[in-house]
């Protein structure tokens, strides 16, 4: 950021109260998505070592499958938000409605790519012969709810662009409790076992997606928006997402790297990995909480053309960040003995888990600046600085990462290798947002 005058006391305290305002409910609704996947780690991680390894192959995939299009939430948040600044609620709907066609497109296409390569993709990731059919049976069963969560990303934009992060709190808690219902019934009352907690987890999201579309399409009518599919507004969506979709790929291809090392260390450091990378999954989805307030106000200032406020706002939003992260940084110490026991009785999978746990604590307030800031440069529209700067990350964490197992490391050097890979996208993002060039005021960018 450049440098810029003390904030006032009532400027801050209005920028607290629209944080809070946004970041709570966003907290919630963000930290109940990876309890799908903890949760479904808990239940299956109690029928054995093998299906709880096949378990972390596989919802890594899907993680990726659905994750590397997460602009359809974020590139929909801030497009939204800098029409609501200027005033144009008919106009911001429309936009987030080529959102949503976008997102089933890129559904059906997801399911035709990954439901025959699946036993292909267990063998490329380093699944074990134990675990590889486990993993086979979750990918193609869970593919299915692919389209659904696409669904759920691009109308969760939506309704983060209006300033309403309440709907989508309601819409995940119900959610995570419809999945933790049905995948304990069909693991264990109809013996399904891991399939059951594939099954379960589509129901949930099917039912999330409709939901949603239920209050856009409300919205849409309410504000005469049209629910059409229109092919140049759907051509200009996935423009305006290709450099966070750049973004997306190069962090879901760390996160990946780092599974497929994790694999070929051993079935026990694999699961370890599972459960640490589930907790590290939801620890950045709480510390998102503020960046997605921070996609949406940064979004409505720039559009009102009020660049002082969208500064203000960043440097707020930066030390709550911070703070977040030094507090869950300490509850991860203190939690961890307690933690281990609810996902594994397996000794060497917990023994493995804990100096990972550690290397996960200490990154926490490097976590909470890099994902404010992620989200400040998101509402601007700054995507394709965005795409060169996890491009650069991608670049230093690779070889950090893949000479781990040659040089005989286990899993707590490769959470090293990953909280170097925050501590250069840390960087990256703060020189960027110490120049201002993410300052571009106006209804569109």
């Amino acid at each position: 950021m450049t440098q810029a005058p003390a904030i006032p006391k009532a400027a801050r305290r209005r920028h607290d109260r629209e944080i809070v305002a946004l970041a709570v409910p966003a907290f919630g609704a963000l930290v109940a998505e990876p309890l799908f996947v903890l949760a479904d780690s808990a239940i299956v991680g109690h029928l054995g070592t093998a299906q709880l390894a096949g378990l972390g192959v596989a919802s890594a995939l899907l993680m990726t499958a659905v994750g590397v299009f997460v602009f359809l939430a974020y590139a929909t948040t801030a497009a939204v938000a800098r029409r609501v600044g200027a005033g144009d609620l008919r106009a911001a709907i429309r936009q987030g409605m080529d959102g949503i066609w976008l997102a089933l497109l890129i559904g059906v296409a997801v399911i035709a790519v990954a439901l025959p390569a699946a036993p292909s993709l267990m063998e490329l990731f380093g699944a074990s012969d134990s675990a590889a059919p486990y993993a086979t049976t979750y990918l193609r069963i869970s593919v299915f709810g692919i389209p659904a969560m696409l669904v759920v990303l691009a109308a969760t934009g939506i309704l983060r662009g209006l300033q309403d992060t309440k709907t989508p709190l309601y819409v995940a808690v119900g959610g995570f409790v419809a999945n933790a219902v049905l995948n304990t019934a069909l693991v264990y009352g109809t013996g399904l076992g891991i399939a059951g907690s594939a099954w379960g987890t589509v129901i949930a999201q099917c039912g999330m997606a409709a939901v949603y579309l239920r209050v856009v399409i409300r919205g849409a009518r309410e504000h005469g928006a049209s629910l059409r599919p229109d092919t140049a507004g759907i051509r200009a969506c996935a423009q305006a997402g290709t450099p966070l979709l750049v973004r997306t790929l190069s962090l879901r291809a760390i996160l990946l790297i780092a599974t497929a090392v994790a694999a070929r260390l051993g079935d026990a450091d694999m699961a370890a990995h599972q459960i640490v990378l589930s907790l590290w999954s939801l620890l950045a989805f709480a510390l998102d909480a503020i960046a997605i307030a921070g996609q949406a106000i940064i979004g409505r200032y720039l559009g009102a053309d009020d660049a002082r406020g969208a500064r203000e706002a960043c440097r707020r939003m930066v030390r709550w960040g911070l703070v977040t992260g030094l507090v869950l940084g300490l509850l991860v110490i203190a939690a961890r003995p307690l933690f281990l026991p609810l996902f594994s009785g397996d000794p060497g999978v917990r023994d493995a888990a804990l100096p990972a746990l550690v290397m996960v604590a200490v990154s926490q307030p490097v976590c909470g600046i890099v994902f404010v800031l992620d989200g400040v440069l998101m509402g601007a529209g700054d995507g394709p600085y965005l795409a060169w700067a996890m491009l650069l990350t991608l670049a230093v964490f690779t070889p950090a990462a893949l000479l781990v197992p040659v040089l005989g490391g286990g899993l707590a050097a490769l959470w090293g290798a990953m909280t170097l890979m925050m501590t250069m996208r840390m960087l990256t993002l703060w020189l960027r947002s110490r120049s201002g060039r993410w300052i571009v005021t106006g209804a569109t960018r």
